[in-house]
């Protein structure tokens, strides 16, 4: 029921976003980044900061600014990135959003509690705030609009289930960034549905080669391990490495989605991957508050929206190449 809802309330919003364009159909197709082309909107210019936890070389991030800035164009919007994997200094970033007086932030919440301070203090700034992508449960008690993004335990539990499906029997649940709400909300799903044993391994994802060896250490001692769950799309490359190269029988699936997931679950190198949409997240996220500011409109009615999780297999393939292609999936 909760999906059914969900599925309504961005039908809506997608709608809205197609009304409030000046452009659509063909030329919308035509553009490679998938842009509309048209005029922004004839609202006050605003400017908007969004700052999350990503960590160096992590393309989910990339895909969220995608449609982060495709719907600030359309809403005639300054759109300020910036990032930090450490809590400290995300929550600094915050504030210097903050102090240049920006009409709406988007934020993470992959580590709650630092953020907390800071997002009391953009409260009382009368700054907006719009939670994406980690810490939904968070969002409502720390001020936030609205939390768009998938709920990372249902995401998890999908995935037990799934892999129960393919007759798996023991997990390696790989955890790129120790101490994120987030990821660690993800195994925890996958042990509450999966009828196998499950087990995490801490790596520092911003450290690939570093990650690899871990991975592969983990394979080839303990060899019963028949499937390896990445929690991100640059994890799962180096789990296919860390799998060839431990000669290892195991398959590896993923969360998120890009362009060499795609080119991996078509080699049959990935088995599936759990797609949350990034890019819907960057766009809603945006035009929400933009929304919000014009029109005093709260998208899902303060409740969390939904961008997720949906399993996607090499079946998927043929219509998800152009648009991870252009950056967009």
């Amino acid at each position: 029921m909760r999906t059914a809802r969900t599925a309504a309330t961005l039908m809506a919003v997608v709608a809205l976003a197609a009304g409030c364009s000046s452009s659509g159909g063909k030329t919308s197709e035509d553009k490679a980044d998938g842009s509309t082309g048209g005029k922004p909107a004839g609202t006050p210019r605003l400017k908007i900061a969004m700052v999350t936890h990503s960590g160096e070389g992590d393309t989910f991030w990339d895909i969220v600014q995608s449609g982060a800035k495709q719907a600030a164009a359309k809403d005639n919007v300054q759109f300020l990135y910036s990032n930090d994997k450490e809590a400290k200094g995300q929550a600094e970033l915050v504030q210097s959003a903050i102090d240049k007086k920006v009409d709406g932030i988007v934020v993470t919440l992959a580590k709650p509690e630092a953020m907390k301070a800071v997002l009391a203090k953009a409260k009382d700034a009368g700054i907006p705030v719009v939670t994406i992508n980690s810490g939904g449960e968070f969002s409502q008690r720390f001020g936030a609009l609205t939390h768009i993004g998938q709920d990372e335990s249902v995401a998890g539990e999908a995935v037990g289930s799934e892999l129960n499906a393919r007759g798996r029997k023991k997990v390696l649940c790989v955890i790129h960034e120790q101490g994120n709400v987030s990821l660690e909300q993800r195994c925890a799903g996958v042990k509450k549905t999966f009828r196998g044993t499950v087990e995490n391994l801490n790596v520092d994802g911003t450290d690939a080669p570093s990650s690899q060896s871990s991975v592969e250490a983990k394979l080839q001692a303990a060899k019963d391990i028949d499937a390896v769950v990445a929690l991100g799309a640059p994890v799962a490359a180096v789990a296919v490495k860390a799998k060839q190269d431990a000669g290892s029988e195991a398959e590896v699936d993923t969360f998120d989605l890009n362009a060499a997931v795609v080119k991996s679950l078509k080699a049959k190198d990935v088995g599936f991957a759990v797609d949350q949409q990034p890019y819907l997240q960057g766009y809603l996220a945006v035009d929400e508050l933009w929304l919000y500011r014009t029109n005093a409109n709260v998208i899902g009615g303060g409740k969390p929206v939904l961008t997720g999780p949906a399993i996607v297999t090499e079946k998927d393939v043929p219509k998800l190449e152009k648009y991870t292609a252009r950056g967009t999936r």
